[in-house]
């Protein structure tokens, strides 16, 4: 694909994955084998959004809800996100691409913990794409933590009420310092948010596709991309080139 005028580049791209459990079922495998089959497609899509101009890339990688899905599933979605972080770490970093968590990392496993640390360490300074990983992310929670984070100061004499404007609300959020999201694509055909990223996509497009993550090329990203280019983003505006219905 040829670079998109830089102007009609989402800044920020959020992707939740989705249908790696369906699909790998409609192959007649295990659950696993569709996530095992999932992660090899984050390099590729990673690679495509950088040269595509995305300066920030958001996965949903794992929501609080996921908690809820069989010990054994859990555990292998941890192991595949270790060995991702450890083939991946010095690709990254050659290819100036600075990760970072946002979530209630603290309930992940230690050695998921130690890797993120150690990578986004690693990759701290780097200055091309963001590669956001949610993990243990709720869009609900994070207001909560935020609205916790604003009461405290609020007792402790270091915020007004008054001062609670939408910009304090965002610095207390996880993804404080990002920002919001252009272009928001699910795979698999679900049209919904699923608690992701609730208070930062006020203003988000959607693409919707009905092909599975394992499934995702570079081709269907840049299709999302191309799609995004054509759409006229107003934020409640009118645009007054055009004739107004």
């Amino acid at each position: 694909m040829s670079r998109l005028s830089q102007a009609k580049v989402p800044e920020h791209v959020a992707i939740i994955m989705d249908g790696n459990g369906r699909w790998a079922q409609g192959q007649g495998q295990a659950r696993v084998y569709g996530h095992q089959s999932g992660a090899q497609r984050v390099r590729d899509v990673v690679e495509a959004a950088g040269n595509a101009g995305v300066k920030v890339l958001t996965l949903y990688a794992f929501s609080e809800e996921n908690w809820r899905r069989p010990v054994d599933e859990v555990n292998a979605l941890f192991s595949l996100l270790v060995s991702y972080l450890k083939q991946e770490i010095d690709q990254l970093h050659e290819n100036k691409v600075r990760l970072r968590s946002i979530g209630f990392t603290d309930k992940l496993p230690a050695d998921c913990q130690e890797w993120l640390r150690l990578v986004e360490a690693r990759t701290e300074h780097n200055d091309g794409l963001q590669l956001v990983l949610a993990l243990s992310y709720s869009g609900r929670s994070d207001l909560v933590r935020a609205m916790q984070r604003m009461a405290m100061a609020v007792k402790e004499g270091r915020l007004q009420p008054d001062d609670i404007q939408e910009q304090v609300v965002t610095e207390h959020l996880s993804t404080q310092g990002l920002p919001e999201p252009d272009l928001l694509i699910r795979t698999s055909g679900e049209q919904r948010l699923s608690n992701f990223l609730l208070w930062e996509m006020a203003y988000t497009e959607f693409y919707f596709t009905k092909v599975h993550w394992p499934e995702f090329s570079r081709d269907h990203l840049n299709e999302a991309l191309r799609e995004y280019a054509d759409r006229d983003r107003r934020f409640g505006a009118v645009r007054m080139d055009k004739p107004v219905c």
